[in-house]
């Protein structure tokens, strides 16, 4: 499958767009074949772009969350730079955003001034707490969200809350509102709708306690709020991390009571522990966890890591290596799949991962990533502008300076 038949073929998504939960939902299109136009202010451009300068003078957020779009630089305060956006919106499918709480409505692209300008345009609005809520005017970014839903609360320990690495209410907001504008397109094409496109409202709050479903939902029926045990789970027991003879971390436990039988009999060799009633059943071995991690730590700490990971195999009992960032770039499973590829940048190629999908004849588009304006005046000439056109629009500081 080429890149001209790939799934979004011929969609055209704006993005007025910052650090990652937009980003992400347009990079995610962009992948499946979709033009992603990224209008960014032409001083400075999306701040995630001075987070750092790690990827040859580059920003990793940036590098991550932006390849295949195209940037194009206006000043949305000037209505010279006002007029081409909505000259780009006259074209496009979908506008993805995730500006500042009432951003979109001062600059009169909300959804309802949307449905009346551009009524084809599935307009699509990320923001922190969704309106209508006592937080809803409130800046939110991942940390403060997860402090706001739970998620804290459920990782780390107890008077060590910790948050997630991964930035997991950006990301999953992001790859939501992306299931959201394709569901659209294809609501669309299947039963040729051409009523005004609806728009969606996606918050970063409403994900990440949709994400807590099941600690909220215990919660609700119990009334305990479940002790965050680190690498542990409240949920099953025995299940955790355990140091191995080696200076290695291995990660195993069980997640029902045939695995916790081969565990005990097979792997730990500890027999006594598997006729033992009180742990006959997850919630009897939850509740004398401590006794089973020590057990484990003794057996795990007699052993290499090979070993241990070997021995588990064999019992199937579910275990991983613990590892850190450096170690999974070079992981021998990414490598052994082909999962890396080369993407261009302004600085030079670099490798990136693939998406997750592994779609049959189609290989993810996994476009350059774009120089700050790079695309400015090529995009402004498809619009009809006039090469005297634009350096005016330059002129009056309606665009960014000319790429170099």
């Amino acid at each position: 499958m080429t890149s001209s038949t790939a799934p979004l073929s011929g969609i055209t998504v704006i993005a007025l767009e910052q650090a990652v939960s937009a980003p992400m939902c347009t990079r995610v299109l962009a992948d499946f074949g979709a033009r992603v136009i990224k209008i960014e202010n032409p001083v400075g451009g999306d701040f995630a772009r001075h987070y750092d300068d790690v990827v040859l003078g580059q920003a990793a957020h940036f590098v991550w969350a932006n390849r295949g779009k195209e940037s194009v630089t206006l000043n949305l305060k000037s209505p010279a730079g006002m007029d081409v956006l909505h000259r780009l919106l006259d074209r496009a499918d979908a506008v993805v955003s995730n500006l500042a709480p009432g951003a979109t409505a001062r600059l009169g692209l909300s959804p309802v001034d949307l449905k009346v300008l551009h009524p084809q345009v599935i307009a699509v609005e990320i923001d922190g707490y969704g309106p209508g809520g006592p937080l809803s005017h409130k800046r939110a970014y991942d940390l403060l969200v997860q402090a706001e839903s739970g998620s804290c609360a459920s990782t780390g320990f107890v008077g060590m809350p910790a948050k997630p690495g991964a930035a997991v209410a950006d990301i999953t907001t992001g790859l939501y509102s992306a299931l959201s504008v394709m569901a659209l397109l294809l609501g669309r094409a299947r039963h040729g709708d051409t009523r005004a496109a609806p728009s969606v409202a996606v918050s970063l709050f409403d994900t990440m306690t949709d994400i807590m479903g099941y600690q909220l939902t215990y919660t609700q029926h119990c009334g305990v709020d479940q002790t965050p045990l680190g690498m542990g789970s409240p949920a099953v027991a025995p299940y955790g991390a355990f140091a191995t003879r080696d200076g290695q971390t291995v990660v195993l436990g069980t997640t029902n009571d045939r695995e916790w039988q081969r565990l005990a009999r097979d792997v730990i060799q500890r027999p006594d522990l598997a006729d033992d009633p009180r742990l006959a059943t997850n919630s009897g071995r939850c509740a004398h966890r401590d006794e089973l991690d020590i057990a484990i730590e003794n057996w795990c700490a007699q052993h290499d890591l090979d070993h241990v990971q070997g021995a588990a195999d064999r019992a199937g009992i579910g275990n991983a290596r613990y590892n850190r960032p450096s170690e999974v770039i070079a992981h021998p499973h990414l490598r052994a799949r082909d999962r890396w590829r080369e993407v261009s940048t302004p600085n030079g190629t670099i490798e990136a991962l693939l998406p997750p999908p592994v779609i049959s004849d189609l290989e993810m588009a996994m476009g350059p990533v774009p120089g700050l304006g790079e695309h400015t005046d090529a995009i402004l000439a498809e619009l009809g502008f006039s090469a005297h056109e634009v350096s005016a629009l330059r002129g009056d500081g309606a665009i960014g300076p000319e790429f170099a």
